[in-house]
């Protein structure tokens, strides 16, 4: 049993202590929900994408704007590092609640996710927690009405006003932040996908280029799945078997797509706009290390795409 989404919530109320600075603003809905708002009406920024993602993360990884390879991208990139993987992206960070209420749409992650439990991968991992709130993250460009909050608070079993929800568009820059800060995510679910036991990954470095942010809807789309399929490299220590690893590896990174070899907008584009028939496959990074703690041993699989970056992010 967790409480994760009391660590995200006590992170929410620092955020609160620092509006001006990180450019996000925060409003209470007639319900009593709490909306931040990272970029939909407010600039937002780096720092607050760092927040936003770390909130994301249920505070179980750190996550930070450095310097990368150049020979794959200039420009900053997003670090995330973690000892606690699992429950940080696969309990809180990964994008499984599609939120549909009425004509609003956002794609919702975080620790709300735990709250509401109705997802295979929360069941399969017995993942639950005993928060008495519940905090997600809204990807989307409009902010949610009083009936969105009063329905994600039903979804998640809590008082209203015990819901907050971190609200941001992946076109802007802490958007951009807290999608490219899923390197490691796209890594734990795709092993997830291929029957990997996800209890054998200790902990978690990943890495990925920072895009900018487009204004164009597909291109913006288009640049942070590029960020991870083309530039994603993530590092996970296991204690696995070096044969059940050189198994697996080859099947990881996104080079083992049918869809590999393009930017995502053309991808996107070619199956007209339908998520759901793009290879699911190909969401994982560029290159991924088993470093095996049992045995020592360490295998590399996929490589980086600079040429698909640069053509993506220019």
């Amino acid at each position: 049993m967790f409480l994760i989404n009391q660590t995200a919530a006590t992170m929410c109320d620092v955020v609160r202590t620092d509006l001006e600075d990180l450019r996000v603003a925060v409003k209470t809905l007639p319900c009593g929900a709490e909306v931040f708002d990272f970029g939909v009406e407010q600039l937002g920024g780096l720092l607050a994408g760092e927040w936003l993602a770390e909130i994301c993360l249920a505070g179980k990884a750190d996550v930070n704007i450095m310097p990368g390879d150049r020979n794959i991208w200039a420009g900053p990139w997003v670090q995330v590092t973690s000892d606690e993987p699992v429950v940080a992206c696969m309990a809180a960070q990964y994008a499984g609640w599609p939120v549909k209420v009425g004509d609003y749409f956002a794609m919702g992650s975080g620790p709300m996710r735990a709250k509401r439990g109705r997802e295979h991968v929360l069941q399969s991992l017995a993942i639950q927690d005993a928060s008495q709130c519940a905090v997600g993250v809204l990807e989307a460009d409009v902010l949610p009405t009083d009936e969105v909050a009063l329905a994600i608070a039903q979804e998640c079993q809590v008082d209203p006003q015990h819901l907050r929800l971190l609200v941001a568009p992946t076109r802007s820059l802490a958007g951009v932040v807290q999608v490219v800060a899923r390197s490691i995510e796209t890594a734990l679910h795709k092993l997830f996908e291929l029957g990997f036991p996800l209890q054998a990954v200790k902990s978690a470095y990943g890495i990925a280029p920072l895009p900018p942010p487009a204004k164009d809807f597909v291109k913006g789309i288009g640049r942070t799945n590029d960020a991870i399929l083309y530039g994603g490299l993530v590092t996970l220590y296991v204690e696995a078997d070096d044969a059940q690893l050189k198994e697996i590896g080859p099947k990881v990174p996104s080079q083992s797509s049918r869809d590999f070899g393009a930017p995502f907008a053309e991808i996107f584009k070619k199956y007209h706009f339908d998520f759901y028939q793009v290879d699911a496959g190909l969401f994982s990074p560029a290159e991924i290390v088993f470093s095996n703690l049992q045995s020592g041993h360490t295998y590399r699989y996929g490589s980086p795409r600079a040429d698909l970056i640069a053509k993506s992010f220019t």
